[in-house]
């Protein structure tokens, strides 16, 4: 299989007109992007890249002083953006109750809700060693729409994606708070995960008290608490609160470099929480985590000065992290239904809401089970990773 990944390098320029031409050039680049979308979308939608090279290329030459590589970054870019939004619509999966009440899955297409792209953000995707390229003293050169510029890596954290083993792409040059990156794809063959090379098996609960509570073979339970984040994120929306109150141009600014200052940290503890599942359990590791892939949070029975912490924590994110870092050591995540594993019992199988008391957090079961109700859910989804591995029948369960 092929592990891909982005490799995120915080750059420093040589000089502050160096800063100039680049933020010239991504506001083109922005403007070419956008220009493209709307020729998209008011000509039937046409994302033949042939047919848009045909009737826009000379223009994003000349109206926007584009590089020629940079003109079919451009092409490149809107087409992939608007396939990805068709599969979306196309694939829209919503969930109703049959006739026996059970709760079913569909793919309904949306794709007559169509509208056109916008691209906002400032932004400029080079092509290595045609807009970008590394020197031997370790700087990086790349181009803008009046000349090369030479920019130097903050760390060296980067240079095992250079050994040669990693096929290396697009760079996205990105400014944010004041500071200037590039974003590297990376790609590198990794050999397949067979089931019979599976030593350990774990499930992972996610969720707000535990960010993870993990559930292995051997019945030990690892919990990963959320106590500390939660309060720093209760912090986050106080604050945004009394700026947004004050709504000012310059509480606005400090509003923005606030939210990206908790982006970043939220992406830092979801790296943090993925090497350390990964660390601890190693290699020849099956992962296996609920599919919340369209799973609705319930929020009206939450505390409405806790919705906000329940709806927005970058679980995706944690998962996205842990597939790949998972795949690096030759260990894989699973995705199963996130249906009843924090009502069923992991003894007897009965499912019921009432066994579980959020308040206490803790599953109590009539037939004597009793657990903390984070670990009960990760002990069904450590038994639904088994018997997949397994082969065997998915298992029945009662109400």
């Amino acid at each position: 299989m092929e592990l891909t990944k982005t490799v995120k390098i915080q750059i420093k320029l040589a000089a502050e007109s160096d800063g100039d031409l680049l933020r010239q050039a991504m506001e083109q680049y922005r403007l070419a992007c956008d220009d493209t979308s709307h020729y998209v979308f008011n000509n039937g939608l046409v994302l033949n890249t042939t047919k848009l090279q045909s009737a826009l290329y000379r223009d994003l030459r000349t109206k926007f002083r584009l590089k020629a590589q940079m003109a079919q970054s451009v092409l490149r870019n809107v087409t992939a953006r608007y396939k990805t939004v068709r599969t979306q619509l196309k694939q829209k999966p919503y969930r109703y109750q049959d006739e026996d009440g059970e709760w079913q899955t569909q793919t309904k297409d949306l794709t007559w809700l169509w509208y056109p792209i916008q691209f906002r953000r400032p932004q400029l995707d080079l092509v290595r060693n045609r807009d970008w390229a590394i020197r031997k003293n370790g700087s990086f050169s790349l181009n803008t729409l009046d000349r090369r510029i030479t920019v130097w890596p903050v760390l060296n954290h980067w240079l095992d994606y250079f050994d040669g083993t990693w096929k290396l792409g697009t760079a996205k040059v990105l400014a944010r708070g004041g500071k200037w990156f590039l974003h590297i794809s990376a790609a590198k063959e990794v050999p397949d995960y067979e089931q019979k090379q599976t030593a350990h098996v774990v499930g992972l609960d996610r969720g707000l008290r535990f960010l993870g509570t993990a559930y292995d073979e051997s019945g030990q339970t690892t919990f990963y608490s959320g106590a500390k984040i939660l309060a720093k994120r209760r912090r986050f929306k106080k604050l945004r609160a009394q700026l947004q109150a004050k709504g000012t141009k310059s509480a606005k600014r400090v509003l923005k470099r606030i939210n990206q200052r908790e982006n970043g940290w939220m992406t830092d503890i979801n790296h943090q929480l993925s090497k350390a599942l990964v660390d601890r359990y190693g290699s020849d590791t099956l992962f296996v985590l609920e599919d919340l892939t369209n799973v609705r949070f319930a929020t009206e029975k939450v505390a409405k000065d806790r919705r906000y912490e329940q709806v927005s924590w970058a679980f995706y994110q944690l998962e996205q992290f842990l597939t790949y870092k998972a795949a690096a050591v030759g260990s894989h995540v699973l995705k199963v239904s996130a249906q009843y594993t924090s009502q069923r019992c992991p003894h007897c199988g009965k499912i019921s809401k009432q066994q579980r008391d959020h308040q206490q957090h803790e599953y109590r079961c009539v037939c004597g089970f009793r657990s903390n109700d984070d670990r009960a859910g990760a002990m069904n989804i450590q038994e639904l990773g088994r018997r997949w591995l397994n082969g065997t029948a998915k298992p029945k369960y009662t109400k």
